[in-house]
């Protein structure tokens, strides 16, 4: 790693929206400068880059948006560059911290689903960790950290999250791997796996169909669904230096949901 003093620097892909914006927020607020990924929306992603410069001001923080879709490995060269340059803005060769966090949504049941849609699940929430990651690895310190997102449905089952759930549940078997890999390298590696969160995701289902969310808040034990502040501070908090001895962990987020 380097010198303590040096401003740490994170990756999350996905950051411009939901989970991904709050955890760049809280990281901003961390002292934490962010390089975060968006898919089409320049708009929304110029809005976190604004929001970030203003959570973080006291510490003088940054982000930088950069377009990529996590689904086209073939752009990953070209991204790696871009995240080159972005890195030099912010006056650094390396970064220290990676989330992979993009991803999309698909509920269909198990006997309705395509094999498109099975390889477009898989092509964001696996093939895309895995050689995203792996582009990535000569850019990130030595005794840096890897967090990749996972759900709660790769623990339970809940109807029409089939692909999905096992291309989370693939996700989990790569963190454990990729901790054991790297550990020569001091990188820790874990898995962050929420629960139901009211955001836009999957069209925002969760927060805004009253009769799911009163569903998912009957079966956790706080009582209520979850929302985007309460997965990003844990994010940022397990990526400081005080949880520098959790690795290969799969930790869920999820308010006790289904136990």
């Amino acid at each position: 790693m380097p010198d303590q003093n040096t401003p740490k620097i994170a990756i999350v892909t996905g950051g411009s929206r939901g989970l991904g914006r709050n955890t760049v927020l809280n990281l901003a607020k961390r002292g934490i400068d962010s390089i975060f990924t968006y898919h089409s929306n320049r708009a929304e992603a110029d809005q976190v880059v604004a929001a970030v410069r203003e959570a973080g001001r006291n510490a003088g923080r940054n982000a930088i948006a950069i377009q990529l879709d996590t689904a086209n490995t073939a752009s990953f060269d070209t991204f790696t560059q871009n995240v080159r340059d972005a890195l030099s803005k912010l006056g650094a060769e390396r970064f220290d911290f990676l989330v992979n966090n993009a991803g999309t949504s698909l509920h269909k049941a198990f006997h309705e689903t395509t094999e498109a849609e099975l390889d477009a699940v898989y092509a964001v929430h696996f093939k895309g960790v895995f050689f995203l990651t792996q582009k990535l690895l000569p850019l990130i310190n030595d005794g840096g950290r890897i967090v990749n997102i996972s759900s709660g449905l790769a623990r339970f089952s809940f109807p029409g999250s089939s692909a999905y759930a096992c291309m989370k549940g693939a996700v989990e078997v790569l963190t454990r791997y990729l901790a054991k890999e790297l550990g020569e390298r001091r990188i820790t590696v874990n898995t962050v796996a929420p629960g139901a969160i009211a955001t836009d995701f999957s069209g925002g289902m969760v927060r805004d169909n009253p009769d799911l969310n009163k569903l998912i808040a009957g079966m956790t034990s706080l009582g209520r669904v979850g929302h985007p502040d309460d997965i990003g501070p844990m994010i940022a908090a397990l990526l400081s230096e005080d949880n520098r001895w959790v690795n290969a962990q799969r930790i869920e987020v999820s308010g006790g949901m289904i136990i």
